[in-house]
């Protein structure tokens, strides 16, 4: 029997199908494109490979195809007989994410772990912003993130995947320090790991880096297939952070190039959460924003989200339509939200809805509800800062700078210690 480079036995007899699954692990889990392409490769060397069947799905999945995922779900289904007891708890695990039945999902991932810690792809959808811990809507799930990640840390020394994963674990949890010493690890072992290159320009955004991490992520990604599906995210990074820097044309070229809906080539959630943010961030920071460029993402929001289901697009697309005067959209996600943080998100739509309206009272009561943990909407403190930023913006509107500034210093002084002044202009 083969192994994969995590030592998990791979019920495939096919040496030259299992170097190919190994390559489209490595892929997948740095962020590389073409990670579907070795797997398709390791099912042509062995059409029975069920484990590889299902990593086609699930990699088509994390990159917004889960769609096309039901053909090599199927597959992976069909040829499972014989599989070990490792390759039957994995596909059960990752079958029910790419049928959406994560109900109980994440409790037998836990146990799944306890026995298989080196599950790669188990732990893979465990921990992480985007994850069953990330948009599990449940309270402390930071602090639930770190523990996990902690359990498993000794499994996997240094390994540059875990590496990476550990490091935003322990930066949302407020451990920097330890971050910063896990990022520069996972880096050495894979410097063109996309997801490393990623949690390190979070490390420099905490640390109220600007400059250093415009020019690490500029220089970075010069290297970065825009196939890749990193690249809209890490370019919202750049364009944020062009933006702090005054540089409001090279925002408006990045988010053109590689975040607009008609132009990216990421995932739909990083587009429906990724352009409203930095539209909205635009705003507050006094540029100008055309309408069409509101209307343009609430019409996408529309037809990719139409149904709430993810607190975390469905906020982003509460902001999206309220700003491009869809009253509908906004009244379709107060009505409808749906999921263990639908009272945030209703609150959250409620609030937007009230902004575009310039009723700013009414925001800020909406908004300082959802202040206790909007950790539960799933996504990272830095793209949750548009909750901050906009409940300060209110304050403002309303004569109450003294409190805005209280409140970007007490919760986020490094990240967003420097915002008041712009807020204020």
């Amino acid at each position: 029997m083969q192994k994969d480079q995590y030592g998990n036995p791979l019920t495939t007899s096919s040496a030259k199908a299992r170097d190919a699954y190994v390559l489209g692990l490595e892929r997948n889990l740095g962020g590389a494109p073409s990670a579907e392409e070795a797997f398709q490769q390791a099912v042509s060397e062995d059409e029975n490979f069920a484990i590889a069947h299902l990593a086609i799905a699930r990699n088509r999945q994390v990159e917004g195809r889960g769609v096309s995922g039901r053909e090599p779900l199927a597959k992976a289904k069909a040829c499972a007989e014989g599989v070990s007891l490792r390759e039957q708890g994995h596909l059960a695990i990752i079958s029910s994410l790419l049928v959406g039945d994560s109900g109980g999902a994440y409790e037998k991932a836990q146990d799944h772990l306890r026995e298989f810690p080196r599950d790669v792809m188990i732990a893979q959808a465990c921990l992480g912003v985007f994850s069953l811990i990330g948009f599990g809507g449940q309270p402390g799930r930071e602090a639930e993130n770190l523990a996990l990640s902690s359990m498993l840390a000794p499994h996997y020394g240094d390994d540059w995947w875990f590496l990476s994963t550990h490091a935003f674990a322990q930066m949302e949890a407020g451990q920097l320090g330890p971050a910063a010493r896990s990022i520069e690890r996972s880096l050495a072992g894979n410097p063109r790991n996309a997801n490393a290159a990623h949690h390190r320009a979070h490390l420099h955004y905490e640390m109220g880096e600007t400059a250093a991490g415009l020019a690490y992520l500029k220089d970075w990604i010069s290297e970065y297939d825009r196939q890749g599906v990193m690249h809209c995210h890490l370019s919202w990074h750049i364009a944020l952070w062009a933006l702090a820097e005054g540089d409001v044309d090279t925002m408006w070229r990045v988010a053109d190039a590689a975040i607009d809906p008609g132009t990216s080539s990421g995932p739909a959630l990083n587009i429906v959460t990724d352009m409203p943010a930095l539209l909205f961030r635009a705003e507050l920071a006094g540029v100008d924003v055309e309408p069409d460029r509101w209307k343009s993402i609430s019409e996408y929001a529309t037809a990719r989200f139409a149904k709430p289901r993810l607190a975390f697009a469905d906020f982003h697309a509460a902001l999206a339509h309220a700003m491009a005067g869809n009253t509908e959209g906004v009244a379709n996600i107060v009505q409808n939200a749906n999921g263990p943080a639908e009272d945030l998100v209703r609150a959250l739509a409620e609030a937007f809805g009230a902004l575009a309206k310039e009723d700013w009272a009414s925001a800020t009561i909406s908004l300082t509800g959802v202040m206790s943990d909007h950790a539960r909407l799933g996504g990272s403190r830095a793209q949750r800062d548009l909750i901050e930023l906009t409940l300060a913006s209110a304050l403002v509107r309303q004569g109450k700078a003294d409190e805005a500034a209280r409140l970007l210093q007490g919760r986020r002084p490094l990240a967003l210690g420097a915002s008041l002044q712009t807020l204020s202009n």
